[in-house]
């Protein structure tokens, strides 16, 4: 469980709150870029990706890899947070993923060749250094070892909902090797089977799954 002291300087955003993360063919309202306008995000804020098994969560800090939608030949500066299925599976998921670096950092979906990043499923964000990492969150971060800390729902401007299944990546901060980008991890903690971020903000950790459905 990640706990931090002085949590309201820490803020969960859920991306396209009701929206989710999905791309403009399968949610026509969807504008991301809009969606982060008036938002200010800093290191050890969360952005949580409510969306499913055909859509995926890259992060990479390179602007030639986000303008092509195409992380396939992406270095070490690309991270896929969560792969997609290669056959359509709608199964609800969601990822967090912690903001761990100051500056302009980019969000897509790689699936499909890039077609969902090119039907709508991208935004860039600035990072400021606001309070700095947490101490949990920064030990993690420096050590690339144990448990990935989740987001704390007791942040102040969470606006999360409780999905089916929430991944967590571990060691998110040294991926192993998936092809040329990197992938967050091989596994992830799951908080499922009527889990969640409960009334009180409390997440609870019921199992362990492969983060490569």
């Amino acid at each position: 469980m990640f706990t931090i002291s002085g949590a309201e300087a820490y803020k969960n955003y859920t991306v396209g709150d009701k929206l989710g993360w999905f791309d403009d063919l399968q949610t026509p309202e969807i504008n991301y870029q809009k969606w982060v306008d008036g938002k200010n995000f800093s290191l050890g804020d969360f952005l949580i990706f409510n969306t499913d098994k055909n859509h995926s969560v890259i992060q990479t800090y390179n602007q030639t890899t986000y303008k092509l939608c195409d992380y396939y030949d992406a270095t070490d500066d690309t991270t896929e947070w969560s792969s997609a299925q290669p056959a359509v599976d709608n199964t609800a998921v969601t990822v967090a993923v912690p903001l761990l670096k100051e500056g302009t950092t980019y969000f897509f979906s790689g699936n499909y060749d890039g077609e969902q990043c090119q039907h709508g499923q991208h935004f860039e964000i600035d990072v400021s250094h606001g309070a700095g990492l947490p101490p949990d969150l920064k030990s993690q971060y420096s050590s690339g070892g144990g448990d990935s800390p989740g987001p704390s729902a007791s942040t102040s401007g969470a606006d999360d909902q409780s999905t089916p299944d929430t991944v967590i990546p571990s060691n998110f901060d040294k991926p192993t090797d998936n092809g040329n980008a990197k992938e967050a991890s091989t596994s992830a903690a799951v908080v499922g089977g009527g889990g969640g971020l409960g009334p009180m903000g409390v997440v609870v950790v019921v199992g362990w799954a492969w983060m490569v459905w």
